[in-house]
């Protein structure tokens, strides 16, 4: 396929709004990772699509709230950067007919910026025709939307539509990303994601939000296997007997579950070593921010 447009769309919106969902339905593979749990994505991570001659590069950014510590600054400031120079802005919003502070502040963002814009309203398989009547109506009078696209990230329903509707505003030039290309995140990178991914989905409480992951070793043997290392940190003391559980099964739990996701992205086996360390505070230090990737 020749490529003949290309171009940058910033996807944002409020924490878990399913932002992540949609970039790797749209990717058709898992580029970023995805949990239940709020501010789980907390870089901004490409995901590249490609269609009849156009190459779709969405930037998947953090869910846009009122930071707290200095790793929320940095996602705060990550998506705000986002949204400047690229070709199309798309804010995700839910199907409740109201705006909060975090979609009022995007919006003055976009409204400054001047970007072509579109509304996503994602969860549409949750509630009734007429109650999403209502959330189109309050948008519009809020923002003059190039195009208002109803969908569902989870099942895909919508997102040719929205493809569609972001073409208008692709501009011919050679594409950014080469063929076969689906992100911008290294192996590494996409490896600590997978360990944290299943932190976050598996512990519950305060204990997930102060989990970082590291790739400490990686090395792939001349059989195919690939022996990978990965330390998680956290927080308190107290959290590192919770991440590794009684008799080590918490760790166990995370390990099997990130080792399966591992093998397929990798495409072969992979022997994995988890270890968990402490890092006091880190998310409020500015330092350890910069350490773990968030710069």
């Amino acid at each position: 396929m020749q490529i003949t447009k290309s171009g940058m769309v910033a996807v944002v919106g409020r924490p878990n709004v399913g932002k992540s969902t949609l970039t790797n339905t749209l990717a058709g593979e898992k580029v970023t990772i995805v949990s239940p749990k709020p501010q789980t994505t907390r870089n901004r991570i490409c995901a590249v699509v490609n269609r009849d001659g156009t190459q779709f590069v969405f930037m998947d950014t953090p869910g846009f709230h009122k930071a707290h510590s200095a790793l929320g600054e940095y996602m705060s400031r990550v998506v705000r950067e986002s949204m400047d120079g690229v070709d199309a802005v798309a804010l995700m919003v839910e199907p409740v007919a109201r705006i909060d502070t975090p979609e009022e502040l995007l919006i003055e963002r976009i409204a400054s910026t001047g970007t072509p814009a579109l509304l996503m309203i994602n969860k549409i398989d949750t509630v009734a025709a007429e109650s999403l009547l209502e959330v189109i109506a309050l948008y519009s009078d809020a923002h003059r939307f190039d195009a208002i696209i109803p969908l569902c990230a989870r099942t895909g329903d919508g997102a040719q539509i929205l493809l569609d509707e972001l073409e208008k505003f692709v501009p011919e030039g050679p594409q950014l990303f080469p063929d076969g290309m689906v992100t911008d995140q290294p192996e590494r990178v996409l490896i600590a994601e997978i360990v944290r991914e299943k932190a976050l989905i598996l512990l519950d409480k305060e204990v997930p939000h102060g989990i970082a992951a590291e790739v400490e070793t990686f090395n792939e043997r001349e059989d195919g296997l690939v022996e990978v290392g990965v330390t998680i940190y956290c927080e308190k003391e107290g959290h590192k007997g919770i991440v590794i559980g009684t008799n080590g099964t918490m760790l166990k739990r995370i390990g099997e579950r990130a080792r399966a996701d591992m093998e397929k992205l990798l495409g072969t086996r992979v022997f994995l070593e988890t270890w968990v360390k402490v890092r006091e505070n880190w998310r409020a230090n500015p330092g350890q921010v910069r350490r773990f990737g968030y710069e």
